[in-house]
């Protein structure tokens, strides 16, 4: 069944590829998602006791004057066949198609204090770089770091916290402790 939002992202890349519209099939999938990618709209997606029509009414509303009909027409035929739970996997999915065409990722980066424009501009074209594409950060702040960073890109993690660091330490002086 998992096959099934990798089938529906691949028909709509080709669509939109065919089409000449990757970026705005990007940019709409990705507001798609961040609308719907939360737990209550996703238990009003499945409800069972919310009609079909009812879900594209609502969905219609939301997006229909802002999305290409393609998409329109997508989400219309995973509520008709009840595959709600598919919508926005499917919709990943197909963001992650058009950036591999369009040699792009995104880097998570986690710092325990805000990083300046520079700093973020620095991390990213280190990245693109080392990677050989376009890197688009989504910086993160988490203070109970203490210090450093933490970065995941294309399935990649590099912790260089002090707070990883400490707990390395720990782990390293208690297996010193019981030879």
């Amino acid at each position: 069944m998992a096959d099934l939002g990798i089938r529906y992202a691949t028909a709509l890349f080709q669509i939109s590829e065919e089409g000449g519209l990757l970026n705005e099939y990007l940019e709409q999938a990705k507001l798609i998602c961040s609308a719907l990618d939360q737990e209550d709209a996703i238990r009003l997606l499945t409800h069972p006791r919310i009609t079909g029509e009812e879900k594209f009414t609502f969905l219609n509303k939301a997006f229909g004057e802002l999305i290409h009909q393609d998409l329109l027409g997508f989400i219309r035929l995973v509520i008709d066949k009840n595959r709600e739970e598919f919508l926005v996997p499917a919709l990943y999915k197909l963001i992650d198609l058009i950036d591999q065409r369009q040699n792009r990722t995104t880097a998570k980066v986690v710092s325990a204090v805000p990083l300046t424009d520079a700093q973020a501009a620095q991390i990213s074209s280190i990245l693109s770089k080392k990677l050989n594409k376009e890197v688009d950060l989504t910086v993160l702040v988490d203070t109970s770091q203490i210090a450093g960073l933490s970065i995941l890109v294309d399935g990649y993690y590099v912790d260089r916290t002090v707070k990883s660091m400490l707990k390395d330490m720990k782990e390293t002086i208690k297996r010193g402790a019981n030879e």
